[in-house]
Order: C-alpha cells, then structure tokens, then sequence
C-alpha cells in the first residue's frame, strides 16, 4: 500500500454523530500525532478526493461508487453483514475491534450468564408464604459454552473462565484461549452443544452461521439448558426456538438481536414467560474509544502500512 501524506477522511455515520464523533477523533488523531484532513459529511469534500470513509452502515453513504480513489472503509460496527455484500464497494473493508466494545459485550454476558446460573428471575417475585431455598452449583460446576472465539467472543469466554465458570468455546477454525475448552469444526459444534448449560452466541452472521441454532442443533442441548444471544438474530431459528422452550428442551432464552428490529409487537417473544428481551443494548461503538481504533487506522494508511482487521468478503467477517 502507498503512503499518503494527510489523507482525506470522511465520517459516514449519521448527521447526530457528527459533533461527538468529530470531536474524538481530532483529539485522537492529535494524541498520536496522525495528520488528516477530516470531513464530517458527504456534501464537504469531493468524493473523487476521499480516500476513506469511516463507515456506518445507518449513514448517509450506500453508493461507494463516486469515492474513484477509495482505500478502505472503515466499518464503525463489529458486524458487517450490511455492507459485506455491497457490490460498489471495491477497496478493503474493515471492521470495528475496539476495547469498549468488547468490554461493553462481556459485560453484558456475564451480567445474563450469573442470572440464569444463580437463578435469581426465581426469585423476583416472591410473595409472602413462598420460600423456595434452591441453591444453585458452584460456578465451576456449571458448563458454559461460547459459540464464536472472535475478539468478543474470546474476551467474554475468558472472563467467564476466570470467574470460575466451566467454560468451552466454538470456533470454524482450530484456536486456543487459556482456560476455555476449544472445539472446532462441524464435530466440535455437536460436542459443544451437548455439553452446555448456558449457551452463548457470538458468532458472526453469514451464509454458514444462519439459523445454526435449529430443530436438529436445540435438540442436542442438555434437558434445560438456556441461551443467551446478542450476536446476530438469525443465528437463531425463531420457530424452533419457541418449540424447544415449550417442550422444556430449552429452560430460557434471553435475546438482544433480532431478525427485524424493533422486534414487532405481534412477535411471538414478546408474550413468551422464558424469553428475556433486551433492545439490542449488548454493547455498542462509544467514539471515546472506538476514534482511537480508527485513527490507528488511518495511521496507517497515511504510512502505507497493512490495516487490521480486514474484513475476507468471501466468508462474509
């Protein structure tokens, strides 16, 4: 990749965030001394100047096709799913890694996981006379599986382990995390699923990952086992979901994602006494961490050196 003395920068995220955005990255930029010409909307620079765009998929920009000199998009979300198949998209696509995101997520699934191990939705409404003393295991005696070892994944099935959980992680391709059992491949999956009690789903949405979780895959779980999900939606088959809780295969599901969102009121989960809803507030992009993310980015591509975290357009992350 060529050098490029002060490249041209134009923030493609939505008109509101403009002003927090705009701020975070001038001082990012400034702190590490990384020169560049920012432009906060499309109607500010000729897009046959641009030479990349921070990358919202929400945002104003959907045609890649005026940016003539385009080096990269930088996708200001984990997910990429809305873009990855955007045919005038021809430069590298990449996707946000950033320590507020991944630490917003894990946060968040420990929160859901403690939940449903120590039982405590059981306890929310008692009433005078009940007195139910069920105890749960030990954390370390409770089996909790990750399905998906990417950098949130990995962050979230590391801190599970350190809480003493018994943890096990799934992945598409072999990988190794301190504390976590791994599996791989399509064996892996069967053998992850049968072995856990709390599941979570972080993997990325694609052609493979689609409705992973169906009648055949639920089926393997243990007898109430639970599954909490903010990855992506349709990871999930909604219908079998429902099923495999009314049968009692599945003891609860706790959902921040979504096929359509907002989820429609007439939804089926919205009335169901095991599913928990949370309105896709697993984690976001904060600009007070993620702008030092892409200004490293950019960094770099004013010096011509390789980007991170490149999006592979045929797996689709």
């Amino acid at each position: 990749m060529t050098a490029i003395s002060r490249p041209v920068i134009l923030f493609g995220g939505r008109p509101p965030q403009r002003e927090e955005w705009g701020a975070a990255l001038r001082k990012g930029a400034e702190a590490r001394g990384v020169e560049m010409d920012l432009r906060m909307a499309p109607e500010d620079v000729d897009p046959a100047e641009v030479d990349a765009v921070i990358y919202n998929p929400e945002g104003p920009i959907q045609d890649f096709t005026p940016f003539t000199r385009l080096k990269a998009a930088l996708n200001m979300w984990a997910g990429v799913e809305k873009v990855v198949g955007n045919q005038t998209l021809k430069a590298p696509l990449t996707r946000m890694v950033e320590p507020g995101l991944t630490e917003g997520m894990t946060d968040w699934v420990v929160a859901h996981a403690t939940r449903l191990h120590a039982g405590i939705d059981h306890h929310l409404d008692l009433k005078p006379g009940q007195w139910p003393q069920w105890h749960p295991p030990l954390a370390r005696e409770r089996k909790v599986g990750v399905l998906g070892l990417g950098e949130l994944g990995a962050d979230a099935a590391r801190t599970l382990a350190a809480l003493r959980f018994d943890v096990a992680g799934w992945s598409r391709r072999p990988k190794a995390i301190e504390g976590v059992t791994c599996f791989d491949g399509d064996e892996g999956l069967r053998a992850i699923l049968a072995r856990s009690e709390i599941l979570v789903l972080l993997l990325p949405l694609t052609a493979a990952t689609e409705n992973l979780l169906n009648a055949e895959t639920l089926a393997l779980m243990p007898q109430g086992a639970a599954i909490l999900n903010p990855g992506r939606g349709p990871l999930i088959d909604d219908a079998a979901l429902v099923e495999a809780l009314d049968s009692g295969r599945l003891s609860h599901a706790t959902l921040d994602v979504f096929r359509v969102e907002p989820l429609p009121a007439d939804h089926p989960f919205w009335a169901h006494p095991k599913v928990t809803i949370t309105p896709h507030i697993a984690s976001v992009t904060r600009a007070s961490t993620a702008a030092v993310a892409l200004v490293e980015q950019i960094g770099r591509l004013a010096k011509g050196e390789p980007l991170l975290h490149v999006v592979d357009r045929a797996q689709g992350y």
